[in-house]
């Protein structure tokens, strides 16, 4: 039996995928009705061989693509087909890069979802024409020489420099396109590009980078203008980001924290940006414990002696060189809000 959990964009849709697949007896199908955040784990609890899922999911746009990233990192075993809410070249080229093995496009027959499926589970890609030729178009395009710096800023053109500087300080693309005298569209263009370059699939993730590392600096000193709220972002963007950020995602938790580190408009600035590193904390934690059980004690002490060389002298990596023993039950009051520890 094939166990696939299905997560479509809506309770009615999910259903209406499971008994299509339901047809086909060797596929054992698990309609996934609960909140997106719980998905992760119930593949790793169910079992699940293969998974389909929304690009649209508890109506976020895009959530589908950020379940998927963080499965490629917790659970890179899994195989996914992806249900993109959009035909367009640069939805096709975000699943792949999410880590989908399958896109099964909107208006594809449903019979053919079974098949899909079965594809995906044997290892192998399943894409029309269409979506292969975008894989194929992207791949040819990209660089075939990658000689980057530390901050990987040397792969960008004067120009795509240009377009980054602007997005860092919180314009627009249509504010981008009216300073640089072009139209919107080149303006989008530029940023798929830099995506590719820079291997990132969102505005969201090119803003986290950033904030990190001496990017910023690396845009030319002076180059960033304040918003009228002291904040490099606009607000837009920062609300995207803390969209993420509550989602469960650690990347873009730290990545909050650091961009309320980098504000400090207010007091409260620091009291948001403690508290979101501490999120972050939490969940890498979490995630830490996690591929631990899955690992034999000399991956642990390779691991260990990998994350030593990055960190500085003298510092060892936290890991426990076994599964930590559960602590005893203890009966506790539930209360709202991240449990820090």
């Amino acid at each position: 039996m094939i166990r696939v959990l299905v997560a479509d964009n809506s309770r009615i849709h999910t259903r209406l995928l499971s008994d299509a697949l339901k047809h086909d007896r060797e596929l054992e199908v698990l309609p996934f009705d609960s909140d997106a955040s719980a998905l992760v784990s119930a593949i790793t609890s169910q079992k699940i061989d293969v998974l389909v899922l929304s690009s649209t999911l508890d109506e976020q746009p895009g959530r589908g693509l950020e379940i998927l990233r963080e499965l490629r990192t917790l659970h890179p075993d899994t195989r996914a087909v992806l249900l993109p809410d959009s035909s367009k070249d640069e939805a096709i080229l975000e699943a792949f890069r999410a880590g989908a093995r399958g896109v099964f496009g909107r208006k594809e027959p449903l019979e053919l979802l079974t098949e899909c499926v079965r594809c995906v589970h044997k290892g192998q890609i399943w894409a029309n024409n269409h979506a292969v030729g975008v894989a194929i178009g992207a791949l040819a395009n990209s660089p075939t020489f990658r000689a980057v710096n530390a901050d990987g800023m040397s792969l960008l053109s004067d120009r795509e420099l240009q377009v980054v500087r602007c997005l860092a300080e919180g314009l627009s693309n249509r504010e981008i396109a009216h300073r640089m005298k072009l139209s919107q569209h080149t303006i989008k263009n530029y940023l798929f590009r830099v995506f590719d370059k820079l291997g990132v699939s969102s505005r969201v993730e090119l803003l986290s980078m950033t904030l990190t590392g001496g990017f910023t600096e690396n845009l030319g000193r002076g180059s960033a203008k304040e918003t009228s709220n002291g904040n490099r972002f606009s607000s837009d963007e920062s609300e995207l980001l803390k969209k993420s950020a509550e989602a469960g995602l650690p990347a873009a938790q730290l990545a909050l924290a650091q961009l309320y580190l980098s504000r400090r408009a207010t007091p409260q600035d620091l009291v948001d940006a403690c508290m979101w590193y501490l999120v972050a904390i939490e969940r890498s934690l979490l995630a830490r414990e996690f591929i631990i059980k899955m690992m034999t004690p000399q991956q642990i002490e390779e691991a260990k002696q990998k994350a030593a060389a990055w960190l500085p002298k003298g510092k060892r990596p936290p890991l426990a060189s076994a599964p930590p023993e559960p602590e005893p039950v203890r009966s506790t009051s539930r209360t709202t809000g991240p449990k820090l520890t």
